[in-house]
């Protein structure tokens, strides 16, 4: 066995069970914040019903969040430590920078929070609340950083074959990191919009018809409207970017083998890396050069024009027709149901479908992310390191065995992140007074 792959496939299996969480928590904070913005405006019980069950769901999953994100820090050190000792003088700051302006941030007002409704003034909760959902999105913001200059460095020089920082403004601004935010925190968005959507229709399917539930029933699926086409828009652009920046990234994605004017769109193919084509294919002509290049004409290269230095085809290809499947699916499902409720409110075949969508945003975004990081094999950062260069001498049997101890513990987690979640769900809505103003005082309100 080869003990690169098998790193390799570690540091997958950690980061596709890490990322689930962060992409919950980003969004959901403003998604509670709005919640509590519109109960301190409207004094409106359903809605501090809804922040109330939502913020435990936030605490959950910030939680797991926290405990996997640890693991992929000692493994830069055990099966990687080439990386940092060859980009520690740029990826250790941001990482630090991370730590210290964003979860420093998050971990301080969450539990005024999630504790402190009605024993602190109000405003003070929802300016936690404001802090907390600052915090994540700025913690997402570091490591989107970091991330898009390992694709696409700038603002360095090597000396004695060690990177080190010349310019700061460059290797944060780097030319792909403002795609690669908004393409993150859009994606954060529309995971959290059908995770509502989708819980509190199981809520309601279950005979939870309070309030608080149809409140979030019909946010996630109006988020989910509006953001999907967003989204759209905002990977073509991020297309455009990678065009330009990751050239054979795009031709592994579209399963393109040789470099042409005006290719078509590959809808499906089985790709041969043996004998460098397509298999099965199914092509619309001159769709592919509209899309990448918005042109009929416009010119895309190849796989074959990079030698050897490009990506595995068959991984990115599926995996990119996957999140593209998967956004279709959300748009139309998104819209429909927002004309559904308008026209008929909830239906029990809009609640079964959303149900069945709760999770479509991690499957897009586990997708999207493996586009993007085995998209840039074989290197670990760009021109600069590649990832066989900065694996540590760690033998097979030890990165198997404990590979097979983190898929089990990840299973396991998952499996009770989940369970978890269905037996908040099972609980009843219990209105009563709520508190206003902190210290123990409390003011009636007006019923739904």
């Amino acid at each position: 066995m080869d003990p690169i792959l098998l790193a390799r496939i570690q540091f997958a299996a950690n980061i596709s069970f890490h990322i689930l969480f962060p992409t919950i928590t980003i969004a959901l904070g403003w998604v509670l914040l709005f919640l509590k913005l519109r109960f301190d405006k409207t004094g409106d019980a359903a809605w501090m019903d809804a922040y109330k069950f939502w913020v435990k769901v936030f605490a959950l999953t910030f939680a797991l969040g926290v405990v996997s994100g640890v693991t992929m820090s000692f493994q830069f050190g055990t099966n990687w430590p080439g990386f940092m000792e060859r980009v520690g003088n740029v990826a250790g700051p941001l990482l630090a920078y991370e730590v210290l302006t964003a979860f420093f941030l998050e971990a301080s007002f969450l539990a005024v929070m999630l504790f402190g409704y009605g024993r602190v003034p109000n405003r003070i909760h929802t300016l936690a609340t404001l802090l907390v959902a600052g915090g994540t999105s700025m913690s997402a913001f570091w490591i989107i950083v970091l991330n898009s200059w390992m694709h696409t460095p700038t603002g360095y020089e090597i000396r004695e074959g060690v990177v080190h920082a010349t310019d700061w403004m460059a290797i944060i601004f780097n030319p792909s990191m403002p795609y690669r935010l908004a393409h993150m925190m859009l994606a954060s968005g529309l995971t959290v919009a059908f995770l509502m959507a989708g819980l509190s229709s199981w809520r309601w399917l279950r005979g939870d018809h309070s309030p608080g539930v149809v409140r979030a029933l019909k946010t996630g699926v109006v988020l989910g409207a509006i953001l999907i086409p967003i989204q759209m828009f905002a990977g073509d652009a991020h297309g455009l970017n990678t065009l330009k920046h990751q050239p054979q990234k795009i031709a592994a994605m579209e399963g393109i083998w040789e470099t042409e004017r005006g290719p078509g769109l590959v809808l499906f193919a089985i790709p041969d890396a043996a004998t460098r084509t397509n298999n099965y294919e199914i092509k619309i002509p001159y769709l592919g050069s509209l899309i990448l290049t918005h042109s009929l004409d416009g010119e895309v290269k190849g796989i074959n024009e990079f030698g050897n230095d490009h990506p595995p085809v068959a991984p990115v290809f599926f995996a990119f027709r996957i999140m593209v499947g998967v956004g279709v699916l959300m748009l139309l499902v998104s819209w429909w149901g927002a004309w559904t409720l308008r026209k008929r409110g909830i239906t029990p075949t809009l609640a079964r479908v959303l149900v069945g969508m709760t999770f479509s945003g991690w499957v897009a975004t586990l997708a999207g992310w493996y586009v993007t990081e085995i998209g840039r094999q074989p290197w670990l950062v760009t021109g600069i390191l590649r990832t066989g260069e900065a694996a540590g001498p760690v033998a097979a049997t030890t990165i198997l065995g404990s590979l097979i101890m983190y898929l089990a513990l990840y299973a396991a987690l998952l499996l009770a992140y989940i369970l978890t979640l269905m037996h908040l769900a099972r609980r009843p809505t219990a209105p009563e007074p709520e508190k206003l103003g902190g210290q123990g005082s409390t003011k009636p309100l007006p019923a739904e």
